[in-house]
C-alpha cells in the first residue's frame, strides 16, 4: 500500500510538470511522454489519451517480458499520469520558457524518482530499452540516451530549435534529480543462504527483473545442505527483496554487500 501511495503522488506530480510548466512552452518531456506531449499539441487529442495509447502496447508486452511487480506498479504509474493529464487543465504558470524548462523537469525529476523509488517507471523508453537490452548487447544508459535525442531532435524541426534547447535543459533537470532521488547507479550484491532455494528463487524471477545463480551450499559445521543465491540489483530494489525473503523464509542468511562494478549483462534474465 505505501508504494501504491508513493507511485500515485509521483504520477500526479509528473502530470502537473508537465500541464503546468512544460506543455505552454511547447517544451517536450523525455522518453514516449514527451511524443505523447507533442503529438498532443499538433492534434485535437488530450495528452493524457495519447500516453496511454502509445505505452499500451509496451505494457502488455512488458507485462510478458519483464518482472511482473514491476510491470505492475507500472502500469499504476502510467494510468494515474494519464488520467492526471486529461484532468489538470493546461495551464503556465510562469511566461519564461527557461523557467518553465528548468522547474518543470525538477518536478518531474522528483515524480519520476519517487515513482522509481517505488520500485516501478513512469512507462514508454524505459520499457522498450529493458526489453532490447534483454536480446541485445547495449547498456541502457545508452539506449536511453538515443532514444531521448530522437526527441530533442523531432522537437527542433517542429516547434524550433529555441523549443529543443528548452526541451534539453527540462530532459537534464530531470535526470539529475531523478539520480539524486532514486540512487539506480548504486549496485548491492546478495549472498543469499536458504534451505528454501527452489521457493525463494521462484519469488524473486516472479517479481524482480534480475538473474539470480543458485549454488550448492553446506554448513561446515553441521553439515546441512542449503542452496546459495547470489544476485546484483539496485539500492532501490532493497526493501522489496528483503520483503520477498523474509515472506518465504525467515530463517534465511542474507549477506548485503555494495558492488563498485558490474560487467556483463547485468540487466539480462
Amino acid at each position: 500500500m505505501y508504494n501504491i501511495l508513493l507511485i500515485t503522488l509521483g504520477s500526479v506530480l509528473v502530470a502537473l510538470a508537465y500541464n503546468l510548466f512544460l506543455i505552454p512552452h511547447l517544451i517536450l518531456s523525455s522518453g514516449l511522454s514527451g511524443i505523447a506531449i507533442m503529438l498532443g499539441i499538433i492534434t485535437p487529442l488530450n495528452t493524457g489519451v495519447l500516453n496511454f495509447l502509445l505505452n499500451l502496447p509496451l505494457l502488455i508486452l512488458g507485462y510478458l517480458k519483464l518482472g511482473r511487480r514491476f510491470i505492475s506498479f507500472t502500469i499504476l504509474s502510467v494510468v494515474v499520469i494519464s488520467v492526471s493529464l486529461y484532468i489538470i487543465p493546461v495551464y503556465g504558470v510562469s511566461s519564461e520558457p527557461i523557467l518553465s524548462s528548468l522547474f518543470g523537469g525538477v518536478i518531474s525529476g522528483i515524480g519520476i524518482g519517487i515513482i522509481f523509488r517505488a520500485s516501478g517507471s513512469s512507462g514508454g523508453f524505459d520499457i522498450i530499452a529493458m526489453l532490447l537490452a534483454k536480446k541485445r548487447d547495449f547498456p541502457l544508459g545508452t539506449l536511453l540516451s538515443v532514444m531521448n535525442a530522437i526527441v530533442v531532435i523531432v522537437s527542433g524541426f517542429r516547434f524550433g530549435w529555441d523549443a529543443a534547447l528548452y526541451t534539453l535543459i527540462s530532459i537534464y533537470a530531470a535526470g539529475k534529480v531523478i539520480d539524486t532521488i532514486h540512487s539506480n547507479h548504486i549496485k548491492l550484491t546478495l549472498m543469499i543462504v536458504t534451505k528454501k532455494g527452489d521457493e525463494v528463487k521462484e519469488r524473486l524471477l516472479a517479481n524482480l527483473y534480475r538473474g539470480i545463480t543458485v549454488m550448492d551450499g553446506e554448513g561446515a559445521y553441521s553439515g546441512e545442505r542449503s542452496k546459495v543465491l547470489m544476485t546484483v540489483i539496485t539500492r532501490y530494489q532493497l526493501t522489496d527483496v528483503k520483503a520477498m525473503i523474509k515472506e518465504v523464509d525467515p530463517q534465511a542468511f542474507v549477506n548485503i554487500t555494495e558492488t563498485t562494478e558490474v560487467m556483463g549483462m547485468f540487466h539480462k534474465e
